[in-house]
């Protein structure tokens, strides 16, 4: 029967992804035949009204120009048309035989490849992007133009000797290169004629290095961000303290830069007489250090509930601190990028201003499209500007 034959090309060709994308890049030829098998001498007689139920239903197959029939001669019946076989002749062709559920997944294929293909050689990223077409389909909503928009501004030596979430990027956040890291490598390396490749790899040809290793969760980590910071640790480019010993010891800088995550910690530019604290979370109670209050403090987190919640704690232990990007402004620059918070909190912190208890039920109330931005999802470029205002103004 029809559905049974589509059910069958659905498991041969489309569920099987290492056939369908030999299919889609043409390491695997067109034609494609599924036999349709048609009864022998005997069958006929056995179950008439099943024969001719059989060749109705294939007289009235949605796609007719897939079939072909032939005539078959029959003792009793005489000569019959019957059809034998399904060829399909494209990938066009298979995607419709194979029902509404590819046809989605090929336009949503299509629509996520569409901006790397206007921009680069169809023959350079088309096999690239169907090799990763499990990726290429999970794209969110703005990914595939951000994935467009960041590869020309990746070159050997970007990263100089930084970290990866440090590069130097506009409009695009480092979480997103790394979150994608696998499929850019593997465009990026097309598109330079194997050349990432033979250096390595993505880190080594953009001459970044890997996070740190070993570190304890939770643990704030001082991370100085300016020449003269670095040389009174002995050139140490970071290190953990407790948050009793960051209590108690001053840190040499005029600028303290507290980041809620350590990965947006690491993404940090360097900054005139500026030592980050990153990664601590909500270990924000050594900010009642007697130490802080002669210093300018900066603190960013997650523009989220709990983000807020620890803003206000942080805000308990000194009130002289400064929120950096965790403003309505911040968020509906980078509202595409917005996720489901978890568990979102109820109660309303006491320590936020009035804007900031309002963005807060904002974000409650469902009123943005979705209840939390990372602060690893906004752009480099951004963030850079943002912490300049900050610490020149």
């Amino acid at each position: 029967m029809p559905e049974q034959a589509a059910a069958l090309a659905r498991k041969r060709y489309w569920e099987n992804r290492q056939v369908l994308k030999a299919l889609m890049i043409g390491e695997r030829s067109f034609p494609l035949h599924i036999p349709l098998k048609a009864p022998n001498a005997k069958q006929p007689m056995e179950d008439l009204a099943h024969l001719q139920a059989w060749i109705e239903r294939w007289k009235s197959f949605a796609i007719p120009d897939l079939l072909h029939w032939k005539t078959v001669g029959f003792r009793q019946l005489g000569q019959q048309q019957l059809p034998s076989r399904i060829t399909i002749g494209s990938f066009q062709q298979l995607t419709q035989f194979c029902g509404s559920a590819a046809i989605a997944q090929s336009v949503r294929w299509q629509a996520n490849m569409l901006p790397l293909l206007q921009r680069y050689r169809h023959e350079q990223v088309y096999p690239v992007l169907v090799r990763h077409i499990e990726v290429v389909e999970g794209l969110g909503n703005n990914d595939a133009e951000l994935l467009a928009h960041v590869l020309p501004q990746l070159h050997r030596g970007l990263g100089a000797g930084g970290y990866l979430r440090a590069l130097p990027l506009k409009g695009v956040d480092t979480k997103f290169v790394e979150t994608y890291s696998g499929l850019i490598e593997a465009l990026l390396d097309a598109v330079h004629e194997g050349e990432v490749a033979a250096y390595g790899g993505l880190y080594l040809w953009l001459g970044c290095r890997h996070g740190p290793r070993g570190l304890a969760q939770g643990v704030p980590i001082v991370r100085p961000l300016s020449p003269g910071t670095r040389h009174a640790y002995q050139g140490l480019p970071l290190f953990q303290l407790s948050a009793e010993l960051l209590r108690q010891h001053e840190l040499p800088a005029t600028n303290i830069l507290v980041v809620e995550n350590v990965q947006s910690g690491l993404a940090l530019p360097d900054l005139d007489d500026t030592i980050a604290v990153i990664g601590g979370g909500r270990n924000v109670s050594w900010m009642d250090a007697s130490w802080l209050v002669a210093k300018r403090v900066g603190y960013w987190g997650d523009i989220d509930t709990w983000g807020l919640s620890i803003l206000s704690d942080a805000r308990a232990s000194l009130a002289t601190l400064e929120p950096l990007m965790m403003d309505l402004a911040t968020l509906k620059a980078h509202e595409e990028r917005m996720v489901q918070e978890p568990e979102p909190l109820v109660t309303l912190p006491a320590q936020l201003t009035g804007q900031e208890q309002q963005l807060f039920l904002n974000l409650t109330a469902g009123r943005f499209l979705s209840t939390r931005l990372e602060q690893e999802r906004i752009s480099s470029d951004f963030v850079i500007a943002a912490l300049e205002t900050w610490l020149y103004a």
